[in-house]
């Protein structure tokens, strides 16, 4: 049974999210002037190298032991510098053949295999209904969030990690599922493993949202505060997911996929068909494995709290007959809102625990159960 080191939960306010870990366009600019200075220095290594294989004779007539025409000197100054730049191309290419390994090997090596990322998206429940209590701002440093979106308010820039203080998906949403996920993971988890989250998520959209062949037709006919929402993930929130999923396997390995969606889709039958080809691509685009990234989906607000669209979680309950390495997460006992459609936030603590628990278990990790 793993619990966390003395003194690794720090209360971390959300001024204190301003110091970034990466920024992708320094990143990309480092990585290219590393390249150039790489490669070009070749064309100058490769000609010296073909020089001291192929010296110049000083004389030619002294090479030949007696004077030589015009003619026949051109004709040998002609053949070395042929057969100079020749060897020049055959050197300069396995030094870019070498050098390509080395950049390659350099960058893979770069990622943390003990960051271990999880990604995200849904609806309004994953985004996370707005406000924040004092108690869910304490979090543990190991606990980080990649911005999918920039964050005025907290100074977030997209693409960088920051510690995981909510909230995780926009600046205007609030507490979520993800936030004790990763609480729960980093309580239970080694103090050398950290856990990263990306959040994509969509208020009141269906999952044609995500379906990276049909998102355009759904989005042109959301209304207009859905549309400034999908506007923020450049028209195109499946495609942030993986841009953003792509940029994170650079830190860190993906462990990992969450859904929190359906009361858009409540009685849809289809779901869970709908539900594997955007997994199916996900696994494809970011060039996952299925066995290694498992897919958890969340029950909507439960009967129990009367939920609006309970009737939605008994289609959810069938995600694993589709997708054989998905699992859903019970909302049994989770309070909501008086909506009935959005948990509140101990709602959003206890739904999210489970996410956590049921990773850990996946993840082949002992349980401590944080109350």
């Amino acid at each position: 049974m793993l619990k966390p080191e003395a003194g690794a939960i720090a209360s971390v306010a959300p001024s204190s999210a301003r110091t970034q870990c990466s920024i992708p366009a320094l990143r990309k600019k480092r990585s290219n002037l590393t390249a150039q200075v790489i490669f070009g220095q070749l064309d100058l290594i490769a000609t010296l190298a073909a020089r001291v294989l192929l010296p110049r004779p000083v004389s030619l007539n002294a090479f030949f032991f007696q004077p030589i025409g015009a003619d026949v000197r051109r004709q040998i100054i002609i053949f070395y510098n042929s057969t100079l730049n020749l060897i020049v191309m055959k050197i300069k290419t396995r030094l870019v053949l070498f050098a390509w390994l080395l950049f390659t090997a350099a960058n893979v090596f770069s990622q943390d295999t003990n960051f271990y990322i999880f990604l995200c998206f849904g609806q309004s429940n994953m985004e996370g209904f707005p406000g924040v209590e004092e108690q869910d701002r304490i979090v543990d440093n190991r606990f980080q969030v990649m911005a999918a979106v920039d964050f005025p308010n907290m100074v977030r820039n997209v693409g960088a990690w920051y510690a995981a203080v909510p909230p995780l998906c926009r600046n205007s949403t609030g507490l979520c599922p993800a936030d004790y996920f990763g609480r729960t993971l980093v309580a239970n988890l080694p103090a050398n493993i950290k856990v990263g989250i990306v959040n994509v998520s969509v208020a009141g959209c269906k999952i044609e949202l995500f379906d990276k062949t049909s998102y355009q037709s759904y989005a042109s006919t959301a209304p207009s505060w859905m549309t400034g929402i999908i506007s923020a993930y450049n028209g195109n929130p499946y495609g942030r997911l993986v841009e953003m999923g792509n940029l994170a396997q650079k830190d860190g390995v993906i462990k990992g996929i969450l859904l929190h969606q359906g009361e858009s889709n409540t009685n849809d039958k289809d779901w869970p068909l709908k539900v594997k080809t955007i997994y199916d691509n996900l696994i494809k685009d970011l060039k996952l494995k299925s066995g290694d990234a498992p897919l958890l989906a969340g029950e909507l607000v439960n009967a129990d709290q009367h939920g609006a669209c309970a009737s939605m979680n008994a289609i959810i309950n069938e995600l694993p007959k589709t997708i054989p390495n998905s699992y859903v997460i019970s909302s049994k006992g989770c309070a909501s809102r008086p909506d009935h459609l959005h948990f509140n936030a101990a709602g959003y603590r206890e739904i999210g625990r489970r996410y956590g628990l049921k990773m850990l278990s996946l993840l082949g990790f002992s349980v401590y159960n944080p109350q």
